[in-house]
């Protein structure tokens, strides 16, 4: 049985008759953008989303105190937003695209400033963040007329046209509260054109103050009781294959691993990303995370044993990752059709590596989400009317109340079934109208005020099915794991492809070169800690995820020259040569994956 709530739970009491109680939980995550020599961001995405739909989801909750949600935060994501408030107090911008925006007219801009911003500045999806603005889809035909005549062209485009070029693209990126809310943007979107350095200066405030409240504004929201904050470990790692590469087998037993056979001291490793998630959690919000979110959503029996006895009380999954788990615990395939509405308890879980402490259990409670409703989000209502979005999922989620979800019917003895609903909480808005303002605020309500749901947080569904007198079917047992993760149940987006095992064979040879240099004692202790960083870096699961044939060739090209940047980086830390091979890239993708490749349908 899993330790008491660490935290004052508040579950409204079930409604009688037929009912359903509802989990929603929002994932947020960005890769380290970042150069460790320096720290100069190699790319914007971080504060970009911040000021988009970090900034836009914390205003839809605080609009809407009636909903509850879990937001997940990862560590490294919230580690770049704090280098970004230093930066803005600092006045020191170690961003390209934020110090263009900083810029004065005093001196003319370089070529390389025009060029980043040529580069980055047209990167948003047209028909939602370039089209619906006049101005700024002139800008964009103006340099589409040009570069069609070559790259020579474009360098006829004057310093007054890279300026609205560079206001234009953070005007797109705010989100719909801010451009609601802000008179400095409404201001600035009524203008249109013309911005001077005085606009810029004020959008760049705006900028800035939006960054600085992000994790004030979901900490409050905690404190108040309307959220809960999980975690991932540190770096994003993708864990069951740091532990084991075997475990890829569980659902693909044919699968081509990697040419080194494991990567060197993984459990140690994740267990560092698991205390450093800890102690970043607890200084950010005051209080230790009671729930994770694996990076990835990927879970394996080793895996589920650390988190549990690092004193997690819950992690959750992908419905595929259930049903070959059951499959493996011996569930005749009748049983794996239909879909299983509530938490599993896995256990008895035992690790040697981790000195268990008083409280800590011996088992966790999983969740496991609804494919077809976190995809109809993600993919699928962006394309909808926002109101006939948000109704249809109001109704598809009060229908299941009615259904025989766990063998036995709702309100008649039986138990409510859970729902999970869990996904991306920040690339899906791009390609919704509005940002998703209609969608999200008609779900919102649509929940909160619907009489047959019950909106809870992972911890308050999982302390109340495990309180003395719940039905029998409260929480199910499961017997066996079957290593895999939210996508399709199995490893295959991390491993397997043939960039995806270079990638891996390469970094296993720097973490053998990492552990020999570590134990020479060589270094000291502040190069210790640079080196450690960066190796955590390149631990992330997204260099692997981008790699591969169905991505699109610049976003693969992007990313594994990132990749093989910070494995050489690592060397140099080591104070070692960098291999030759970090120099020549290996990857091959040109495909043209759905939503620029930031999401992948499961259903």
């Amino acid at each position: 049985m899993p330790p008491p709530h660490s935290r004052p739970a508040r579950t409204d009491p079930a409604p009688p008759g037929p009912g359903v109680d509802f989990i929603l939980l929002w994932h947020m995550h960005q890769p380290d953008y970042r150069e460790q020599a320096g720290g100069e961001f190699r790319l914007p995405w971080v504060y970009l989303h911040a000021l988009k739909d970090y900034s836009d989801m914390a205003w839809h909750l605080e609009r809407n105190p009636a909903m509850r949600a879990v937001v997940n935060f990862v560590p490294v994501l919230l580690d770049q937003i704090e280098d970004y408030c230093d930066q803005f107090a600092t006045g020191t911008l170690r961003d390209p695209l934020l110090r263009l925006l900083a810029r004065s007219d005093g001196a003319p801009l370089s070529r390389a400033e025009h060029a980043h911003a040529l580069e980055q500045c047209f990167r948003a999806n047209h028909e939602h963040l370039i089209a619906p603005f006049p101005a700024y889809n002139r800008l964009h035909e103006i340099f589409r007329c040009l570069d069609e005549e070559g790259a020579d062209a474009t360098r006829y485009l004057s310093d007054q046209y890279i300026y609205e070029l560079v206001t234009w693209y953070h005007l797109a990126w705010t989100g719909e509260g801010l451009r609601r809310d802000s008179q400095v943007v409404a201001q600035l979107l009524a203008k249109g054109t013309q911005f001077t350095a005085e606009d810029r200066a004020a959008l760049l405030q705006v900028v800035a103050e939006t960054i600085r409240d992000i994790i004030p504004r979901y900490r409050r929201l905690e404190e108040r009781g309307q959220i809960e904050i999980s975690t991932t470990p540190h770096g994003h790692p993708l864990a069951p294959l740091m532990i084991d590469f075997q475990c890829a087998k569980d659902a693909l037993p044919d699968i081509t691993l990697p040419h080194a056979g494991r990567y060197p001291g993984g459990r140690g490793r994740v267990n560092a990303h698991i205390e450093m998630a800890q102690a970043d959690h607890q200084r950010r919000f005051g209080r230790a995370p009671t729930g994770m979110w694996p990076a990835e959503g990927a879970l394996s029996t080793p895996f589920a044993a650390l988190i549990a006895a690092h004193g997690f009380q819950w992690a959750a999954s992908s419905e595929a990752v259930l049903r070959n788990s059951l499959r493996a615990s011996g569930a005749p395939e009748s049983a794996l059709a239909a879909p299983h509405y509530r938490p599993f308890l896995l256990g008895p879980l035992t690790d040697p590596s981790v000195p268990k402490t008083a409280g800590h259990a011996n088992s966790l409670t999983l969740f496991f989400r609804d494919d077809r409703l976190s995809d109809l989000i993600g993919f699928e209502y962006a394309r909808w009317h926002g109101r006939d979005a948000s109704e249809h999922f109001v109704r598809e989620v009060a229908a299941i109340a009615e259904r025989d979800a766990n063998g036995e019917p709702p309100g008649n003895g039986g138990t409510r079934p859970c729902v999970c609903v869990m996904l991306d909480g920040e690339n899906a808005w791009e390609y919704y109208p509005y940002n998703g303002f209609y969608f999200l605020s008609g779900i919102y309500t649509g929940l909160a005020t619907h009489p047959r749901i019950r909106l809870l947080t992972c911890s308050e569904a999982a302390a109340e099915r495990h309180r003395p007198g719940a039905p029998p079917g409260a929480i199910g047992a499961l017997r066996a794991l079957a290593a895999g993760s939210w996508v399709y149940g199995n490893l295959s987006t991390w491993i397997g492809a043939r960039d995806k095992n270079t990638a891996w064979d390469l970094l296993c040879e720097a973490k053998v070169c990492f552990d020999r240099v570590m134990a020479s004692k060589r270094l000291d202790a502040a190069q210790r800690r640079q080196a450690t960083a960066q190796l955590s870096d390149c631990e992330s699961s997204d260099w692997f995820w981008w790699l591969g044939d169905n991505n699109p060739a610049p976003s693969v090209a992007s990313f594994e020259a990132m990749f093989r940047a910070k494995l050489a980086r690592l060397y140099e830390l080591l104070h070692l040569p960098v291999p030759e091979q970090l120099s020549i890239p290996f990857h091959h993708g040109d495909g043209s994956a759905e939503h620029g490749g930031t999401m992948k349908r499961v259903t």
